[in-house]
């Protein structure tokens, strides 16, 4: 994508996109207690941060803060009906939280992924959703029911994209080889602190495989079949712009910090820019609701990533704190 074209109004493909906006902070506790106008204002500064930086692609669940995330953006829709079309809308569906009937559980039954679509679209004010992600696997999950489910939403324009999150290179395959319709997406933890899905392809045939947890072969499934790779937490909370834990994370955000100051930008784009630099051509999701922290994130959303490979394994080899083998 060239550098000028970080904007992807609503409708266009979910992969164009630098950066997303992940919507998980907005929308007040994680309860049943309603959300007011401080949530609203809130929702609105944050969106208007993410617009202000070129971010036009703002990722949702039905679960995140009970639903209340995806009401009070649709609050901010209802204010300004125009900005519907200058935006794409993801949300997930698959996850039901303990005490929704039953325990904490995952549902990718047709019947519940349609009524969650309903439930979301409704929160939201829209009538159709740019992309639909299925949030986590269902053990118990048929994957022609899913299909179905997913085809139908298509055929009636509620859902344009379709994608997963959480997902192995054999669970998609799995997925996909009942479904017509593609999926574009694989949303994933990638950090620099969650480093494993670099690891997990070259620590093969290494005592220290057996470590990491990151399916090996879904970065290359995903690159050979152009699904889209979407990394959440990629600020990894602060830990190298200003939180560390220890003393790995210390040294790594000095070099962070010495590496902005030297390109002309922040941290937090070194931050994202290490992930971005990737051949998979990750889009990170940012997460965070205070709006300064959103602007500081401009650069990975209008420049593309300015660290020499020299750079990158610098910081790499600094977070992982030990030595390639």
């Amino acid at each position: 994508m060239a550098d000028d074209q970080h904007v992807s109004p609503a409708g266009a493909d979910i992969r164009d996109n630098r950066l997303i906006y992940g919507c998980m902070g907005l929308g007040g506790g994680w309860d049943d207690e309603p959300y007011g106008a401080p949530e609203i204002a809130a929702a609105q500064a944050a969106v208007e941060a993410a617009l202000e930086i070129g971010v036009t692609a703002f990722d949702h669940a039905d679960i995140y803060r009970n639903g209340k995330a995806e009401a009070v953006f649709g609050e901010v829709l209802a204010r300004a009906p125009e900005l519907r079309s200058r935006v794409q809308i993801q949300t997930k569906c698959g996850i039901r939280l303990a005490g929704e009937d039953g325990p904490g559980r995952y549902d990718l039954r047709g019947t519940h992924i349609t009524h969650s679509v309903e439930r979301s679209l409704h929160r939201l004010r829209t009538d159709v959703l740019d992309v639909l992600l299925l949030h986590r696997p269902d053990p118990l999950a048929d994957p022609d029911e899913v299909a179905e489910a997913l085809t139908s939403l298509h055929r009636q324009g509620l859902v344009r994209q379709f994608g997963v999150s959480n997902m192995a290179a054999a669970q998609i395959a799995h997925l996909q080889a009942s479904l017509d319709v593609p999926l574009v997406v694989n949303q994933l933890e990638m950090s620099l602190a969650r480093r494993d899905w670099v690891e997990a392809g070259v620590l093969v045939n290494t005592a220290e495989s057996t470590g990491t947890g990151f399916p090996l072969g879904t970065l290359e499934h995903c690159r050979a079949h152009r699904i889209g790779v979407q990394a959440w937490a990629p600020l990894a909370r602060g830990r190298f712009t200003g939180a560390g834990r220890t003393p790995a994370d210390r040294e790594t955000a000095e070099r962070v910090a010495a590496l902005a100051d030297a390109k002309g930008t922040t941290p937090e784009a070194i931050v994202l820019w290490w992930i971005q630099r990737h051949p998979a051509r990750v889009t990170p999701v940012i997460g965070t609701a205070t709006p300064d922290r959103i602007r500081a994130c401009r650069d990975a959303a209008g420049r593309a990533p300015e660290l020499t490979r020299e750079e990158w394994y610098d910081l790499w080899v600094t977070a992982r704190n030990t030595p390639l083998p």
